[in-house]
């Protein structure tokens, strides 16, 4: 999977420095030739390591192609922050995610314009970060990863860039934010898992391969992700369409009463 996801990453980045074409999907949301070549690479290289395990991946359920139900499956964003990647802001990342029975186990987050890689293993309760650069053909070394204690003085939130909601500022009235900081794609959640913030509120339309790889990423540092009721936040849902979520490094930063 980490190998996966620094290739793709690595034709997305060439495509990101360069001139492109903009696309409009059925959905209407945005489309680049770098989706396509970096859904290409990761589907090839997972058929190749994990030929019997069936793939959601983004593109391809745009054009139809969704495979049957299983209780073990990958999911997969080639390009998560499209908005950014087409702004050359940077914050695109590209996922991948292994999910069992409704919960993410393993995950890889993967920001080439950032030089920046985040991996979990949710089972183990392992993470780790490197400064992975799309134009080393080496391995950058890797730091393990762990959500940290919340501040007294308040919370550093990350919210999303281009996707900001009234909802979420109304449920961020009930808790004390000293830090407000706006992130593009999954690298919110990594945040998060990193301990250089402390909570992720999504009061907003999502799809699981948006958010399966962080959510693993941050489970493995020791955080966790719910639904707004406090009940756990789980995949392969009708459509693979996510509610609403709260993704926190420690419980104790969600209000009261959840």
């Amino acid at each position: 999977m980490i190998a996966a996801a620094i290739e793709a990453g690595r034709a997305a980045y060439a495509i990101y420095r360069g001139d492109f074409e903009v696309h409009t999907k059925p959905d209407e949301s945005p489309v680049t030739a770098a989706d396509h070549a970096a859904e290409q690479i990761i589907l090839a290289r997972l058929s190749q390591g994990a030929s019997g395990i069936p793939v959601v991946a983004e593109e391809q359920v745009a054009a139809g192609n969704v495979p049957p139900s299983a209780a073990t499956f990958f999911l997969v964003d080639p390009v998560d922050g499209t908005k950014e990647f087409i702004q050359k802001r940077g914050d695109f990342t590209v996922n991948i995610a292994l999910v069992r029975n409704g919960v993410p186990q393993l995950g890889v987050v993967y920001a080439p314009a950032k030089s920046r890689l985040f991996a979990g293993d949710a089972v183990k309760r392992e993470a780790f970060r490197s400064d992975q650069s799309p134009e080393n053909p080496e391995l950058a070394p890797r730091t393990p990863v762990h959500t940290r204690q919340p501040a007294p003085k308040g919370l550093t939130v990350v919210a999303s860039r281009s996707h900001r909601s009234p909802e979420t500022d109304e449920w961020l009235a009930q808790v004390k934010v000293a830090d407000l900081v706006s992130v593009g794609s999954s690298l919110k959640f990594c945040l998060v898992a990193a301990g250089e913030a402390d909570l992720y509120p999504r009061l907003g339309p999502t799809m699981e391969w948006d958010t399966a790889a962080g959510h693993a990423v941050l489970s493995a540092a020791g955080g966790e992700v719910v639904n707004l009721d406090g009940s756990p936040f789980r995949y392969g849902k009708p459509g693979f369409r996510n509610s609403f979520f709260i993704a926190t490094g420690r419980r104790e930063s969600l209000p009261r009463q959840h």
